[in-house]
């Protein structure tokens, strides 16, 4: 974060210091991952440099008035969506609710502070027909090669993110350890060092097998680089976040598919899952979500299945 960390440096004090111990707290007490405490510190900061324009000095100098005009500046001045507003105003709260508790302001200047009412977009979703076409999309090359064949990596990747329903951060922090071949699961963890444990899948545990059989062991570097990763690069490194973008894009671009990202591959689980007949609470906990309101979004996506079952179950259909 050396932009963010730039603008903090020029701030009056004590403003730096409260930038510094807050992140430390949410990274140390609260557990939160560095993706999270990333977006924290850039909200922060843009709230700090509002509060120093303003002559802030001292917790109690802040006032709701105060956080009341910063928040409307996000989307007047800086034209930031509802959905950035909405987190912003999650980390104003976190932050003052943090100065209140550890003594150093003697109230909550945002107890009041009002989420946004926010549109729900439908995610897109991908057909079952689709969602075969992008897993087999990665194949063998036309020509011989002494290369490791990436291609069988690729498909346990697709074939993992959909039968799990996993984030891209997720899939590339899989561990040899999580996999449980016997069970047929895995264990995830997921956005606050949450573990969860998700079935895996016939399909995807083929093609893991395949990978691990006919491709992992001729990434692996004797440096130990791979830390025990299921996933790794060419180089036998662990796949990142960007990487699994990457890949899941190539395949997307072979398979003549557009809108295509990880996330869709997750939302395409969800969705096909509640289609089947799947209990909500059980989306909701295979996906790791700590509200179910969260989840219910994918409820909205199926309107077939929400006539049929009007239409069977209604006395005047």
């Amino acid at each position: 974060m050396p932009r963010t960390t730039s603008i903090i440096d020029e701030l009056p004090a004590p403003l730096p210091d409260w930038h510094r111990r807050f992140l430390a707290y949410i990274r140390i007490e609260c557990g939160l991952r560095p993706n999270t405490i990333e977006a924290y510190a850039r909200d922060l900061a843009e709230l700090l440099v509002d509060l120093a324009g303003a002559g802030i000095r001292t917790p109690d100098d802040i006032t709701p008035r105060l956080l009341v005009e910063h928040v409307a500046s996000l989307s007047s001045d800086r034209r930031l969506s509802g959905a950035s507003v909405a987190r912003h105003i999650a980390t104003v709260k976190v932050f003052c609710r943090w100065q209140h508790a550890m003594g150093e302001a003697t109230s909550n200047p945002a107890d009041h502070l009002d989420q946004p009412t926010r549109w729900k977009h439908l995610p897109e979703v991908l057909s079952p027909r689709q969602v075969k076409q992008l897993i087999e999309a990665p194949g063998p090359p036309p020509e011989e090669t002494t290369a490791p064949p990436l291609w069988l990596r690729d498909r346990a990747l697709l074939e993992l993110l959909y039968a799990s329903g996993l984030r891209a951060s997720e899939v590339g922090g899989v561990c040899l350890t999580d996999l449980h071949e016997t069970l047929g699961v895995v264990r995830v963890t997921g956005k606050g060092g949450k573990d969860r444990i998700v079935p895996m899948g016939k399909p995807a545990r083929a093609a893991i097998d395949a990978y691990l059989a006919e491709c992992r062991p001729r990434l692996v570097r004797a440096d130990g680089r791979d830390r025990a990763r299921v996933l790794l690069s060419r180089t036998g490194r662990p796949l990142e976040r960007v990487a699994v973008w990457q890949i899941v894009k190539r395949a997307a671009h072979t398979a003549n598919l557009d809108k295509v990202h990880p996330h869709v591959l997750r939302h395409s689980f969800a969705t096909h899952l509640l289609g089947g007949g799947a209990d909500l609470r059980v989306v909701q906990e295979l996906l790791g979500h700590a509200d179910i309101a969260t989840t219910q979004i994918y409820t909205h996506v199926d309107a077939g299945r929400l006539r049929d079952v009007h239409r069977r179950h209604h006395p005047r259909p």
